[in-house]
Parts: structure tokens; C-alpha cells; sequence
């Protein structure tokens, strides 16, 4: 087994100290009773905390704009329902760790397990789903400027409510996402371009008002992805100075933290260039910005996290080829999603090295908040 010492350093990133690389990856879990977190939440996100993870980053959490969800239980982040995270907040900080809302607008996307419909049309850049594909309505100017304020108060009341930090869900093919991919972005204005540093226009002016809101000390996270969940193939940067034009735009207006999200954390990025045991996504994009960057993707687990929908067990899996990565410093922070649902205790086990007492994922885990 590889030194597991480097994923234990503290971190600290501005105003945020953490006590070691490990973060609970955002999980959408569908227990919030319209809107509306509860105690259930409170221990779930607490149990992480108590079992060795250093910040948690909630399921996303949707922002003030009535387009926003795509299902009826994701927790609403404004508003009455922004009364039940205060608890949340409390007890993770009581267990000694780090709490950031990932805030969060599905665009046009549909839910997988739902055919619930929001009461007003669905939105997006284009009022396309994916290319050729409409859906919903385009966005006007005005939705546009409504939904970036949106974002700004969200984060606002996350530093209000004690939150440490702060995620813009920017991946996975939602509706920052949406802007960036010139799939759905067929826009003739100045949110549009003939370039990927042009389409990140709304990224950044979220981005911008977010920093304007909370100041430059509490911490900024955005995630991305080259992948689509409407098209795993896509990838939105075929090159690493394609991958600097899109994010580096996106550091300069303020992210503090990029979350690179991966369906395998192990698959280099650019093999034609460092080879198959290259830089995976967030080692070429700390490279290239000098961001801070959080690197995630089928984290601990034998199969691929996308198999969840098709209703996949994984198996543990060992962490050896993360152990190199973080010892040879390619990203700073690794985020575990499945083997955290499963087994809250998982980075204690790691650090006491009881591999053999890891707990395989099956969906049943999905079945309650535990």
C-alpha cells in the first residue's frame, strides 16, 4: 500500500482550514419534504463529518428561480426552506468539519427517476436539451440577469447562515453547463461565441457577483466536467490550451476551487500527450491554472457511478493509484460520493488501513438517508 499520508494533510483554502483532502461529494438524495431539510439531513451529513471526511458538499440545492429543480424533493435553497440548514450547518461544524451548499439550476435537463414537471416552462440557453433537441424555452436577457442575481443571493446566504464555502454546480450537462457547450448554446448574443472562452461568459458573471456578494476571503468552488449526461462522449476542451481558455477565465473572475468531475478519477485526460498514467482532468487543470483542484470519479468503488441508474453493485476497490497521485501532488482534494453513502466511516478506515472492513454499494443504499 502506497503512503497514505498526503491524503491526510490539512488544507487551507482562505478562510477555510480543513483537516485533511477528503470531501463528500455532492449526491442528489431526494429527502427533502417540499424543499424543506430536516433532521434526517442533520445526521446524514454529520455522520460524514464523525466519519473522517474533512468538507462535505451537499446535494445540489436550488437556487431562487422557479425553473430551477428538475424533481420535487431536491432541497430549495432560499426563501423558508433556507431556515432547516442553520441545524445542518451546526452539527457539522460540532464534528469538526466543513460544510459548502453546491447551489444549483438544472437547466432543461429531465430528471432520471421522476416525471415530475415544474409549474413553469423549463429553461435553458437555447430551449434545447442537447443538440438539435428542444426543450423548454430560451432564456431571456431578463431571466438571464434574474438567475445570476439568484446565484449571488444563494451564496450570500450560505456565508450568512455559517457555511464555510460555497459550490456553483457548472457540470454534467445543467444549465451553467448548458452555456458552456456549444450543443445548447445557439445564442446570437454576447452570451454566445464562436469559442469555448466565449461561451463562459455566464460562468464568470456568476462567478463575479458571488465575489461581490460573500468578498474575497470565504471560499468559491465551481465544478465542471467535460462530460455531458445527455452525451458521455463530449468534451467540451480537446486540448489543454482549450482546457486553460475555458477555466482560466473562470479563476481570473474569482473560483477559488475547481471541482473536476470525472466518471473514472484514474483515466489520464490527455494520454496522446503524458501518457495512459498522465495528468488526469484535475491535475491538467491545476497545471494550467493554478487553481486549487478537487479530483473525483468512481473514488474507492469497482464500477463506474453512472451504472447507479441501471441499478450496478460495485465493489470496494483499492486506492492505490489515488494514494500515487496525491503523494506526486496532481490535485489537492479527492471527493467520495458512493462509498460514503454506504459507509460514513470510509476515510477513517482508510487512515487505519482496514480495507477488508469496506462496505460494497448497492442502489438499496439510495433507498433512505442513513
Amino acid at each position: 500500500m502506497a503512503d497514505i499520508t498526503p491524503l491526510f494533510k490539512p488544507l487551507r483554502i482562505k478562510s477555510m482550514q480543513l483537516a485533511n483532502r477528503i470531501v463528500m461529494a455532492p449526491m442528489t438524495r431526494g429527502f427533502a419534504v417540499n424543499g424543506h431539510v430536516g433532521q434526517g439531513h442533520v445526521d446524514y451529513y454529520r455522520r460524514r463529518i464523525e466519519g473522517g471526511a474533512a468538507l462535505v458538499v451537499t446535494e445540489g440545492v436550488t437556487i431562487d428561480r422557479p425553473a430551477a429543480a428538475n424533481e420535487p424533493h431536491v432541497p430549495r435553497f432560499h426563501g423558508e426552506m433556507l431556515d432547516g440548514w442553520q441545524p445542518v450547518v451546526e452539527a457539522v461544524h460540532a464534528a469538526g468539519g466543513a460544510i459548502a451548499p453546491q447551489i444549483w439550476h438544472t437547466g432543461s435537463v429531465e430528471s432520471k427517476t421522476t416525471d415530475w414537471q415544474p409549474d413553469v416552462p423549463v429553461e435553458s440557453p437555447s430551449g434545447l436539451i442537447m443538440p438539435g433537441e428542444a426543450r423548454g424555452q430560451a432564456m431571456s436577457e431578463e431571466d438571464i440577469a434574474d438567475t445570476v442575481a439568484a446565484f449571488a443571493r444563494a451564496a450570500a446566504d450560505a456565508k450568512r447562515l455559517g457555511f464555510d464555502c460555497v459550490e456553483v454546480h457548472g457540470a454534467h450537462g445543467y444549465l451553467v453547463d448548458q452555456f458552456f457547450w456549444s450543443g445548447t448554446n445557439v445564442r446570437g448574443d454576447h452570451w454566445n461565441g464562436p469559442s469555448l472562452a466565449d461561451r463562459t461568459r455566464f460562468a464568470a458573471e456568476i462567478i463575479r457577483q458571488i465575489r461581490a456578494a460573500v468578498g474575497e476571503e470565504f471560499p468559491l468552488i465551481l465544478r465542471v466536467s467535460q462530460w455531458k449526461q445527455q452525451d458521455y462522449s463530449v468534451r467540451l476542451a480537446p486540448s489543454p490550451a482549450e482546457v486553460e481558455a475555458w477555466l482560466g477565465p473562470l479563476v481570473f473572475a474569482g473560483a477559488d476551487v475547481l471541482h473536476c468531475s470525472q466518471r473514472r478519477f484514474w483515466e489520464p485526460e490527455f494520454p496522446e500527450i503524458d501518457g495512459e498514467q498522465g495528468l488526469n482532468f484535475a491535475g491538467w487543470v491545476k497545471k494550467l491554472t493554478g487553481a486549487v483542484t478537487i479530483s473525483v470519479g468512481s473514488v474507492g468503488l469497482d464500477g463506474d457511478f453512472l451504472k447507479v441508474f441501471e441499478g450496478a453493485v460495485a465493489g470496494p476497490a483499492r486506492i492505490d493509484g489515488l494514494l500515487d497521485r496525491m503523494d506526486r501532488d496532481e490535485f489537492d482534494l479527492i471527493a467520495v460520493g458512493r462509498a460514503l453513502i454506504v459507509d460514513p466511516g470510509w476515510p477513517t478506515k482508510v487512515r487505519t488501513g482496514r480495507f477488508d472492513d469496506m462496505i460494497p454499494f448497492t442502489p438499496d443504499a439510495l433507498a433512505s438517508l442513513a
